[in-house]
């Protein structure tokens, strides 16, 4: 089993911005791709970022793409998602997800744990 806890939510103004961290424990990561999704209230979840195994390859949505950036660091069992220029539309509960493979799909099908979830929220 696999253990992921998000950290690193918050109230935030529209503007500025929150880094969220995503900590695994149990097995290990194994070559596996780490994604972030969000959902808003009364809204179906939606893929935010992806990352490669490596770190090399990453993928985004295209509502986040210039001012989110996910990272991670493999040897602390960490991933990350540094969240810039936030905009009230960025509002949601936030899950770090372990993929079930290299790829960095954007379906949520396609990752096996998911963690659960940190709020953020984008005041106006």
């Amino acid at each position: 089993q696999v253990q992921l806890v998000e950290s690193g939510g918050g109230l935030v103004q529209a503007g500025g911005s929150l880094r969220l961290s995503c900590a695994a424990s149990g097995r290990t990561f194994g070559n596996r791709a780490m994604g972030w999704f969000r959902q808003a209230a009364g809204k179906e979840r939606e893929f935010v970022a992806a990352v490669s195994w490596s770190g090399v390859n990453t993928r985004y949505a295209d509502s986040v793409k210039g001012r989110f950036t996910i990272s991670r660091d493999n040897a602390k069992n960490t991933v990350y998602l540094q969240m810039n220029s936030l905009k009230p539309e960025d509002t949601a509960v936030y899950y770090c997800a372990l993929g079930g493979s290299i790829y960095t799909h954007i379906q949520g099908d396609e990752y096996d744990y998911w963690g659960q979830g940190t709020q953020v929220t984008v005041s106006s």
